[in-house]
């Protein structure tokens, strides 16, 4: 057994400087011996070892055991920093808010969720036309430690049949369960082992789901790579129902999905390889043997359906168009050398949406949320006025409805609803959260510094007014960084108790986001994907430069890509911050693609068997192969789930293996693995305040923290 001591001997100067007048005893960490076996993967003929290979095993009694054993270490760990259960008791206090989101008319209700403020899931509710409100599904009933969670919804066009589908343990694994809405009774036996899978009814018939065929081994950890949409008939068993699209081996797509236009006439099917990227096909449901006509035969753009009249078809796509632009074409030839422009790119990035018998246009500029309004000819009505600087939720509905909903938050102000007519433009406060935080007493500000090669980021940082620029201020850099996935303004209930102890909240928008377009995009992967990770220590190295914090009080933190994000940073310049932070990362990038649908990630990554040069690229940022023996690592706290099954909770155990063992100095190193939790959708509210009081208070620890900065917050608790 390794032993570190987490003692004053690395902390003292630390403590010294933040003034604290409470002691704190040593805590000493006895690690788990974790074993070594003689693993070796050949790449190109070199040789890479992989003495944890056998933590990837998830049905074997030893890793079990294992994370038996460190979450016995870590846990007592977290037990015994003094302020944990204040923040804890905080986190409830603020999470203790009504939150309901925005209504939707099916049938004759109107669906709304709602969280009475602890409730570990959502329930959602439902008023008839007199306003009578009953309860319609209450997912905390599904399961009772709250870890069953409900993951959609979808009802046929008169609201009659609703088909739900429901996540156990966080398991990307769903279960879809069709009720009869009117009477709340379930109508049918469950249709198990979707994936990856929306809900699209096809009239009163019948549904369209997604799933892969069950694979040999362990379904949580097993490759998942042949996807394929089904067609299930009401009244007939699930082992009845027909393949429509994918299953033929020589043509595997990785995801594909069938969904039907609101007017019931076309199936739509999109089918990709990989995350980005999609074939485009259509089928019309009024002709009887109707083919399937291809829309977009290659997989070099990101194209949909967004609406149509009749047969006329308007499509998103960035073909040609990296920000992209909405077009029409007549769906009996409906390839691409036949597209008119309808609203043409521009320089920012389009996400439109549709309701009221109008277009709506949001567009990211420099990550803030503007947006216009658009008859169905393509004329611009107007430019919605929104509550300030931040990000719209989508304004969707039905082209038949009124009035039509958006949300509205930022860093520092809780999402709210507005209503909004689409023939006056006008917008009215529908829902504000009383919450027990002063969002007029913090402000964010947008930033742009500039990364190793010159590139300009922006970044908002997000803090209490009137707090001293002195370069001692406790700070979270959060990123993410891939995927094409944007980081907007939003409002973390979590993030408003670290702000309240005087923390800084910083969130750059890097490469391989998709806050620029396509290009950003693609200047973030496969063999670029180091901008990435420079954009990242580059918002780091701006902080302490212009004095909002130093290293000693730097954390960095994300999850998924963004725990991948952190492992990378941490390897690489593990003098930059204080404390990381990765959860449910990508840590072994030579293995990746071998779990679940892991191989869909390549067109960010790229694999280590594409070429030489790729392997040697992926190998040189790997966090799992780039732990070196003797060298201080920052103050880390890995976080995963047991049953994760998007990325795999061995990546994590592996990086916790290799950091334990060649860790030098006395930061800890510890990893907390959720049990019965998957990767972070569904997770009950209860073990969300938990996570967040460890990572706070670890946070706080090892920045040097005896007791929680801000007192006035520690009296209302008291009081």
């Amino acid at each position: 057994m390794k032993t570190k001591l987490m003692g004053l001997s690395g902390l003292c100067l630390i403590i010294t400087a933040c003034n604290s007048e409470t002691n704190k005893d040593s805590i000493t960490l006895n690690y788990p011996t974790t074993k070594k076996a003689d693993s070796v993967n050949t790449y190109f003929d070199t040789e890479v070892k992989d003495p944890y290979r056998w933590l990837e095993d998830d049905m074997s009694e030893e890793t079990a055991e294992w994370v038996k054993e460190e979450n016995a270490v870590t846990f007592n760990y977290l037990e015994k920093i003094p302020f944990r259960q204040q923040l804890e008791d905080r986190l409830k206090q603020i999470w203790n808010y009504e939150k309901i989101t925005a209504p939707r008319k099916e049938g004759d209700f109107y669906y709304y969720s709602k969280n009475n403020g602890l409730q570990n899931q959502y329930v959602v509710y439902r008023k008839d036309a007199e306003g009578i409100e009953e309860v319609f599904l209450d997912p905390n009933k599904f399961s009772d430690d709250g870890t069953t969670s409900l993951s959609g919804m979808s009802f046929t066009n008169s609201g009659k049949l609703v088909a739900y589908s429901i996540s156990e343990g966080g398991s990307d694994w769903r279960k879809i369960i069709i009720m009869d809405a009117v009477k709340k009774e379930i109508i049918e036996d469950t249709i198990v082992d979707a994936k990856f899978s929306g809900v699209s009814w096809k009239g009163e018939e019948g549904l369209y789901y997604s799933s892969y065929d069950k694979p040999e081994g362990s379904q949580l950890s097993a490759k998942t790579d042949q996807h394929k949409l089904y067609y299930h008939k009401l009244g007939t068993p699930q082992s009845e129902d027909k393949v429509v699209f994918g299953g033929t081996p020589e043509e595997k797509h990785r995801y594909v999905r069938g969904y039907v236009t609101n007017d019931d006439r076309y199936l739509v099917i999109t089918a990709s390889i990989s995350t980005t990227g999609n074939k485009l096909f259509i089928k019309d449901l009024t002709q009887e043997n109707a083919p399937l006509i291809t829309i977009v035969g290659d997989t070099d753009s990101d194209t949909s359906i967004l609406e149509n009249v009749g047969s006329k078809l308007y499509i998103l796509t960035n073909l040609d168009a990296p920000n992209k632009k909405i077009v029409t074409v007549d769906a009996a030839d409906p390839s691409p050398e036949n597209w008119v422009d309808f609203i043409p790119e521009t320089e920012n990035v389009l996400l439109p949406s549709k309701g009221g018998g109008y277009f709506f246009t949001e567009y990211m500029v420099d990550a803030i949320s503007k947006v216009y309004q658009y008859d169905y000819d393509g004329n611009k009505i107007r430019e919605i006025e929104l509550p300030g600087a931040g990000s719209a939720g989508s304004i969707n509905g039905k082209k038949e409805d009124t009035e039509l909903y958006y949300s509205f938050t930022n860093y520092h102000n809780p999402g709210s609803i507005y209503t909004y007519d689409p023939e006056t433009g006008t917008s009215a406060v529908y829902y504000t959260p009383d919450i027990d935080f002063n969002s007029e007493d913090y402000v964010s500000e947008q930033v742009f510094y500039n990364s190793k090669d010159g590139t300009k980021v922006p970044m908002i940082i997000t803090y209490k007014k009137g707090i001293e620029r002195n370069g001692m201020n406790p700070t979270i850099l959060y990123g993410y960084g891939g995927f094409n996935i944007s980081l907007t303004p939003s409002f973390s209930t979590a993030m408003a108790v670290w702000m309240e102890q005087g923390g800084i909240y910083a969130v750059p928008n890097l490469r391989g986001g998709g806050e620029y377009g396509q290009e950003w995009h693609i200047a973030g992967t496969k063999m670029q994907k180091q901008n990435v990770f420079d954009d990242f220590i580059a918002a780091g190295e701006y902080l302490i430069k212009e004095n909002y914090t130093n290293p000693e009080h730097l954390a960095i933190r994300g999850g998924s890509n963004g725990g991948l994000l952190v492992g990378a940073t941490m390897t690489q310049r593990p003098d930059l911050m204080k404390v990381a932070l990765p959860a449910v990362g990508v840590m072994d990038m030579l293995r990746y693609h071998t779990f679940t649908a892991g191989a869909g990630w390549a067109y960010d990554y790229g694999t280590a068997e594409d070429s030489k040069e790729m392997f040697e690229y992926l190998k040189g940022y790997s966090p799992v192969h780039n732990v070196k023996a003797g060298t201080v690592y920052p103050a880390t706290l890995v976080t995963t789930g047991d049953h994760d099954d998007r990325v795999v909770p061995a990546h994590s155990f592996k990086f916790a293996a290799e950091l334990q063992e060649k860790q030098a100095g006395d930061n800890p190193v510890l990893i907390r693995i959720e049990t019965n939790a998957g990767h972070g959708a569904g997770t009950p509210v209860s073990k969300t305040i938990e996570q967040y009081a460890d990572i706070f208070g670890f946070t706080f620890y090892n920045m040097g923290y005896t007791e929680l900065p801000n007192k006035a917050v520690l009296n209302k608790l008291k009081g």
